[in-house]
């Protein structure tokens, strides 16, 4: 016999749940076989066998909750199958309970016919046919108005609920973003930003770019480079804080918020500052796609000195960012939208993007914070000075 266990989970995961098992009790597997699907707060993870046999029993169904070396199931490596109904599963077959035919039901004798009761006493007897009177015509009345109607009554459909378990990743996401209100001073700061000069650039720039780098130049791409060289200027916006003591990094990891399926997740660009415009876009075009396909790492997960969110994608042109901790700043992006701005004294309409930036105001002052964005505006407004920068 070998057991099946829950696997190492990862850097500060200690805990999973059972997402959904790949096989039944009595199902043969091959070594390297996916058996069981583990969600984690920040990743899905499949469980394969080690081991060449038959499942012969299943210790936890799925939605139940397992730590590290904990007993999946087991599998039978002499092959013989147990004859065992698995507690979860993805369709796990029961077998026919019907008879081919069934016996013939036996007709209930009718009921007797009962005798007319005799009027009582306090009744009055039966008259003759040709005796009755007819009974006095109704006056007629008016159908209803339809005010006058009473409103029909909400059908069960139309006022139903439905209870759904948290995912862990959504249950983790909920509890950090509550905990990064709590122990942050937590403000954020707005500034709007021209588009014209990369939306330009861009478009001169982008059939070449593609032909020679195979991927798109994106708006993304500027928006890190443009943090990386403001984030040299005021490193405070790259620390974290550890007790008593500030932390300060003088590496770029940034994070590149993804909205995926189970909910939000933070891909970490790691040392982006050494990363040219065109190994940004893979980078990013490559965690995005793991996102979509769940295929992230924790690896691609871990760590991250300063994060960016585009709220933009999703049409927001303006909202306010919740930090990512422990980092102590995040830029969020929005909508690019045409509006009529003062240009040399001339209403002219411009491609302008709100930014926002919060800020952990225990070791960011708001002078830095209103800085570091204006610089994150200087730099987007005209993308040269990226070059210079370096």
């Amino acid at each position: 016999m070998s057991n099946i266990v829950v696997p190492e989970l990862g850097e500060s995961v200690v805990e999973a749940r059972v997402a959904r098992w790949l096989k039944n009790a009595g199902d043969s597997v091959e070594v390297g076989e996916p058996l069981v699907e583990l969600e984690t707060e920040k990743v899905d993870l499949e469980v394969n066998a080690d081991k060449r046999g038959v499942i012969a029993s299943i210790a936890h169904k799925e939605g139940d909750d397992v730590k590290i070396g904990d007993v999946l199931g087991v599998i039978d490596e002499s092959g013989a199958a147990v004859a065992a109904t698995p507690p979860g599963g993805n369709g796990a077959k029961k077998a026919a309970a019907t008879p081919a035919t069934e016996p013939p039901v036996a007709p209930k004798p009718e009921a007797k016919a009962q005798r007319p009761a005799p009027p009582s006493d306090r009744e009055a007897p039966a008259r003759a046919s040709g005796s009755e009177r007819p009974a006095p015509a109704r006056e007629a009345r008016p159908a209803p108005t339809r005010a006058e109607q009473a409103p029909a009554p909400a059908s069960s459909e139309a006022r139903r609920e439905e209870r759904v378990r948290m995912t862990k990743r959504r249950a983790t996401i909920a509890r950090r973003l509550v905990e990064a209100q709590h122990n942050a001073a937590m403000l954020t700061t707005f500034n709007e930003v021209d588009m014209s000069a990369v939306m330009a650039l861009r478009e001169r720039q982008k059939e070449a770019f593609k032909k020679v780098h195979g991927v798109g130049l994106g708006i993304a791409s500027f928006f890190v480079k443009a943090s990386i060289a403001a984030l040299r200027e005021f490193p405070a916006l790259n620390a974290e804080i550890q007790g008593d003591e500030i932390v300060y990094k003088h590496y770029y990891d940034i994070g590149m918020a993804v909205g995926a399926e189970g909910g939000l997740v933070v891909p970490v660009l790691r040392d982006a500052d050494r990363m040219t415009f065109p190994h940004v876009e893979k980078a990013i075009r490559d965690v995005a796609g793991k996102a979509q396909d769940g295929t992230l790492t924790l690896e691609d997960l871990r760590g991250g000195t300063f994060t960016i969110t585009n709220g933009g994608v999703f049409g927001s042109l303006m909202s306010t960012p919740i930090l990512n901790p422990p980092q102590v700043a995040i830029l969020g992006l929005h909508k690019i939208q045409d509006r009529v701005v003062p240009v040399n004294g001339q209403p002219v309409i411009r491609p302008m993007m709100y930014v926002a930036l919060s800020y952990d105001h225990r070791i960011v002052d708001g002078r830095e914070a209103v800085q570091f964005l204006v610089r994150i505006k200087h730099y987007i407004e005209d993308p040269g000075n990226l070059l210079l920068e370096g």
